[in-house]
């Protein structure tokens, strides 16, 4: 909630503390760069030192705590958010490794596919609900601004009508703060919630009998770099949301105020993909993985030929039914696979690179979306389906020993 509700504006509020969209672009992409390396330092930390507990807590605390501090930003502060935002990113980092290895420990009892869906599904709405709380924030802010009599209206001649932009801006920006404070509620809760788990499950690794592997070096197994070249090659070919809902509105397939209904139909497919594909991984293991890829790998073509909103939507599904997946068996999948020894380690190399793929991914099919849409279309589809014998390679028992 905390998190993607803050997402869903952050955008916008830098546009409105005064940055230009270069320096927009490049904060986003530093955060991702620094959110998803930093991950390989944090892993092998959490490996040597087994403080599990203290590491997710830090993490949370900075990762949840920044984004009210977005509250104290002062108008034309931009360069100061992106600062809070980079932290915000690397809190996240510090914490994803030794989080995940966590819910391995859990999972023991429950099943790994099972126990990372529950994780998602959460996820998801949490992911629905942050911006829906920061809607029905706005919409009664901006009512009591009516009932004020401070709402601006663009009257007159052309300086009044100037006045009335600023004013605007200055209003949405400060608008803007009041949802940042008000997501301070649900990180409260969420710290408070991680302090209570902590003290009822101090030593959550005893859930999981030890391993007899040396823990010595970090060598991880065949297996599990097949799975890792899999997985980044099927993000780099997962178009980002972003992308579609620019080119829904460019080619006016849904009016504007449909869009976020859009994505929120996508983080609920999302939600229950993850509870139903990682109930599958318990019973079919690998499989699972190799028949969520076929299933989602043409949702580009749906997504961004579709004359039709039924083809659109149809599109929309398929990519919430592969994002649930990749969110939920793709962890259980790591868990099974990296000893519990050095299971952060495996979590931080895992994500360091399916982040930089997903990056580079990005970055290169929103070129080709300007050059040649079937160009961009090809590269997705063909990068996913490239994963698969890969993923059959890592499920073979010959490659799966250290």
């Amino acid at each position: 909630m905390t998190h993607e509700g803050a997402s869903s504006i952050t955008g916008a509020f830098l546009a409105l503390a005064g940055a230009n969209a270069a320096a927009i672009g490049f904060i986003s992409g530093l955060g991702e760069f620094v959110g998803y390396s930093l991950r390989l330092l944090t892993g092998y930390i959490t490996d040597k030192t087994k403080h599990y507990w203290t590491i997710t807590i830090i993490g949370y605390i900075i990762d949840m705590l920044a984004i009210p501090m977005l509250a104290l930003v002062p108008h034309g502060g931009w360069v100061l958010a992106c600062g809070i935002m980079i932290a915000e990113r690397a809190g996240k980092a510090i914490k994803k490794p030794a989080k995940d290895t966590l819910v391995s420990f859990a999972a023991v009892k429950e099943g790994t596919g099972k126990s990372f869906a529950i994780q998602e599904f959460l996820d998801q709405i949490g992911a629905f609900v942050g911006p829906v709380i920061l809607f029905i924030v706005m919409l009664l802010r901006g009512h009591a601004g009516v009932a004020d009599g401070t709402s601006v209206q663009a009257v007159g001649n052309a300086a009044s009508a100037t006045h009335s932009v600023i004013n605007s801006s200055a209003y949405l920006f400060s608008s803007y703060k009041v949802c940042f404070a008000v997501l301070g509620i649900p990180a409260i809760i969420t710290i408070v919630l991680l302090l209570f788990a902590k003290r009822k499950f101090p030593n959550p690794e005893k859930f999981e009998p030890d391993t007899e592997k040396s823990v010595g070096k970090i060598k991880l197994s065949r297996g599990f770099i097949f799975y890792i070249v899999a997985m980044s090659l099927s993000a780099m070919g997962f178009v980002d949301f972003n992308l579609v809902t620019m080119h829904t509105a460019k080619n006016g397939l849904v009016s504007g105020e449909i869009l976020p209904l859009l994505y929120a139909l996508a983080m609920m497919i999302d939600a229950f993909a993850a509870l139903f594909f990682g109930w599958l991984y318990d019973k079919r293991g690998f499989k699972t993985l190799i028949v969520s890829t076929v299933i989602a790998a043409p949702f580009a073509i749906l997504a961004f030929t579709a004359t039709s909103q039924a083809a659109l939507i149809c599109g929309v599904i398929l990519w919430g039914i592969g994002m649930g997946a990749q969110e939920s068996v793709v962890k259980s999948a790591v868990a099974d696979m990296v000893p519990k020894e050095r299971r952060s380690t495996g979590f931080g190399i895992f994500q360091a690179s399916y982040g930089l793929f997903w990056f580079l991914g990005s970055w290169l099919m929103g070129w080709l979306y300007d050059w040649n849409m079937t160009a961009m279309i090809i590269f997705s589809v063909v990068s996913q389906l490239a994963a698969i014998p890969f993923l059959w390679m890592s499920s073979r028992p010959r490659y799966c020993k250290s």
